[in-house]
């Protein structure tokens, strides 16, 4: 049996009871980008029932445009699975990706993307277009959308307002 092929045939409500275990990891993710001032995006890959990577949001600290959560996720899951292809795993971000992000997953081949919260403003797996429908691409991933939306929604508006009133506009 391929890896995470177990993870496929759990019946619909054991596959949702996992992704609200693990999109709630990529919301602990998320939370400790908010303490250290970074937009509160976190990100976690599961291969075969476990969390292979853990990343969050590091743009300030690194000063990178580049230091998207699901980026560094992906990174650090190619470099323990020593492998670049990962075809048999599930992105869980809280945040829908970005156009670079959705290019990392195509490339890195990822099986499957969970996110929490729709991003209009950037957000191209749904929200400006969705590019997991796009038939050219050599690469087809499957999406879930929606969860634990309402809390990741409150958590960006909470940040994004205590910036505003630091910055006193």
């Amino acid at each position: 049996m391929r890896r995470g092929a177990a993870i496929a045939m759990l019946s619909p409500e054991n596959r949702m009871e996992n992704d609200l275990t693990y999109i709630k990891q990529a919301i602990t993710q998320a939370k400790i980008a908010a303490s250290k001032n970074e937009v509160p995006v976190g990100c976690v890959i599961e291969l075969g029932g476990k969390i292979i990577a853990r990343a969050y949001n590091q743009r300030v600290a690194n000063k990178s445009a580049l230091a998207h959560a699901e980026i560094i996720a992906i990174n650090k899951a190619c470099k323990k699975t020593n492998r670049s292809f990962l075809d048999d795993a599930t992105l869980y971000v809280t945040l829908e990706p970005c156009l670079m992000c959705t290019g990392a997953i195509f490339q890195a081949r990822i099986k499957r993307v969970v996110y929490g919260a729709k991003e209009p403003k950037f957000g191209v797996l749904g929200s400006l277009m969705d590019f997991s429908k796009e038939t050219r691409f050599n690469h087809r991933f499957e999406v879930t959308s929606g969860l634990m939306e309402a809390e990741i929604s409150a958590m960006m508006k909470e940040f994004f307002q205590k910036l505003r009133e630091k910055a006193g506009t």
